[in-house]
């Protein structure tokens, strides 16, 4: 019975560490995507955008570590809502990968032509979004719910800024139709940044779940009046 429990503990314990490295690969992702798009990186770009291999092959593993360990080992109370809630976890980390992977790629379009004004505004929901994303990783690793109730609660501020970059980048389009290439990538690129936000306080309700078994009432708030635009 001792090496049964030592090796559930072990499986355990292999599954958080694993969803813990995915995340800090995943977030290193986006950030690079970030200095990619800021400083026109082109090197970093295409090492961002062919880069997220990694991230699906931890997603891979993590998904048949949570089925061994349910059909072997039967979990209960913290352990099933901390098995169970991995899952999920890694796919919102797997979307993050791939939004980071998006944006290097249009970033790469981007260096084609002159940069407008509005990618420090990206640059800056950019570096909100980042802070959203370590701050819930460090309240999975970290065990701490109140921090990620606080990721859940900070998306208003980044829907905020989102649309009135929203505006500012239709008012670019309008006075220059020169600029509606570069302004329609930045718009997709924001699009992805906030998506990004999306999945990180979607990670917070999840780690708060794990750590105290319940659920966040209320609705998320959002402040995103152009999302039904741009999709």
């Amino acid at each position: 019975m001792e090496h049964i429990v030592k090796s559930f503990d072990e499986e355990l314990t292999r599954l958080r560490d694993t969803l813990a490295r995915m995340g800090s690969l995943s977030a290193s992702q986006f950030e690079n995507a970030l200095e990619a798009l800021t400083e026109r990186d082109e090197a970093l770009a295409r090492k961002v955008g062919g880069g997220d291999q990694e991230v699906d092959q931890m997603e891979q593993a993590i998904n048949e570590l949570v089925v061994r360990v349910l059909a072997l080992r039967a979990p209960m109370a913290d352990d099933l809502r901390m098995v169970v809630t991995a899952l999920k976890v890694a796919s919102d980390l797997e979307r993050v990968a791939d939004y980071a992977a998006n944006i290097a790629r249009r970033t790469l379009n981007l260096g084609e032509g002159p940069a407008l004004p509005s990618v420090r505004t990206v640059g800056r929901i950019g570096t909100l979004v980042k802070r959203q994303l370590r701050d819930v990783l460090d309240a999975y690793v970290q065990r701490d719910a109140d921090k990620a109730l606080a990721v859940w609660n900070s998306d208003q501020e980044v829907d905020e800024m989102y649309s009135g970059l929203f505006r500012e980048l239709l008012t670019y389009m309008m006075e220059d139709p020169k600029n509606i290439g570069a302004a329609s990538h930045l718009l997709f690129i924001a699009k992805n940044i906030e998506r990004i936000g999306d999945h990180a306080t979607n990670i917070g309700e999840m780690v708060y779940f794990i750590i105290t078994g319940r659920r966040i009432e209320g609705e998320r708030p959002k402040n995103d009046s152009s999302s039904s635009v741009v999709a």
